[in-house]
């Protein structure tokens, strides 16, 4: 087979590389700031100094918020500045409050899109900081509170989105629910149906609604996990839809291929998140979280937000049906 008739792996690998250079070009800036010239552009700023563990002990009730963490997590509040990749692009983000979903979200307003977040209604106050930093990148910010678990709710999400925002291009089916039990037989119907719900109905219901809204050029991203490769045994649970959803992604992509719509989904390692602190993992666990990688210590969602934003790209017009891992050098793909 000759490298013309391979699969689009080499494609692939280029655009998201392209990606991440645009994704983290320039720090402590605004989009809106970025041609301000400071006589030194040229300059490679040091890398960040995350942080490693240990960390404190913390927990909080479910969902939590990312302005109660310590220490708080880096969305790109202040790193990322964009380059007009995604202007006029209309993008909803489900679980757009925080986390990943929030980076994606701040990415895409910065790159150009105007973005419709979903959250649920107790995530209202990192919604607004979220709202308030889109604005600021001079794009227009909606904010669709509710329970994705409510396959009507997702139905009206998508349509509210699409409203508002005057149409629908990126879709983000980011939301989701971990909590660890480190035994099936301690692990309750009732928590196995939230985890479902919310991680694989929701997905299905929200993917749903809008391919039936979207034109050729779109793009769905499905936030997966390395879970889906690498399970952990007190994520029973959890790491069944994130197996499922990688599935999901490269069956979709088949489908509405020929509709001029992508899919494809990012499957992230240990990720500093509220879903972390809100019983993703056990209180003792998560001191040493993300300690057993390579690079010793958990992604920030902000290391995250240029892939979402070169998958949602059009130079990404060849790239559907693939999972991209940002793990820290652990785990697949």
């Amino acid at each position: 087979m000759d490298d013309s008739m391979k699969p689009s792996r080499r494609r692939f690998v280029g655009a998201v590389a392209t990606g991440l250079a645009a994704g983290t070009a320039a720090t402590g800036a605004l989009a809106q700031q970025g041609s301000a010239g400071s006589g030194n552009s040229g300059a490679r700023k040091p890398l960040p100094n995350y942080p490693k563990p240990p960390f404190p002990k913390q927990q909080q009730p479910w969902p939590g918020l990312a302005g109660k963490m310590t220490p708080r997590p880096d969305h790109g509040e202040t790193s990322y500045q964009g380059s007009g990749r995604l202007n006029g692009r209309k993008a909803l983000v489900t679980g757009g409050d925080s986390g990943i979903g929030r980076a994606a979200a701040i990415a895409y307003a910065r790159e150009g899109a105007d973005v419709a977040l979903s959250y649920l209604p107790a995530e209202e106050a990192d919604a607004r900081e979220v709202a308030e930093l889109i604005r600021a990148a001079g794009r227009k910010a909606v904010l669709l509170p509710g329970d994705i678990r409510d396959e009507a709710f997702c139905k009206k999400l998508v349509d509210d989105a699409a409203r508002q925002l005057g149409g629908l291009d990126i879709l983000v089916s980011n939301a989701a629910k971990q909590h660890a039990v480190d035994s099936i037989l301690d692990l309750t119907t009732a928590q196995f149906d939230w985890t479902m719900k919310t991680n694989l109905y929701a997905n299905f219901w929200i993917c749903k609604a809008a391919v039936g809204l979207m034109k050729p050029g779109s793009a769905i991203i499905v936030t997966a996990s390395v879970q889906a490769y690498d399970p952990s045994p007190n994520l029973l649970d959890y790491a069944q839809t994130k197996a499922a959803q990688v599935a999901f992604t490269k069956a979709l992509a088949q489908q509405v291929a020929e509709k001029g719509i992508r899919v494809n989904a990012v499957a992230p390692g240990p990720i500093w998140t509220p879903l972390q602190v809100t019983g993703g993992q056990k209180p003792d666990a998560l001191e040493k979280f993300g300690a057993d990688t390579p690079m010793k210590r958990p992604g920030q969602p902000a290391e995250l937000a240029s892939a979402y934003v070169t998958l949602a790209a059009d130079d990404a017009s060849y790239t559907t049906g693939q999972v991209y891992g940002v793990a820290g050098g652990k785990g697949n793909p």
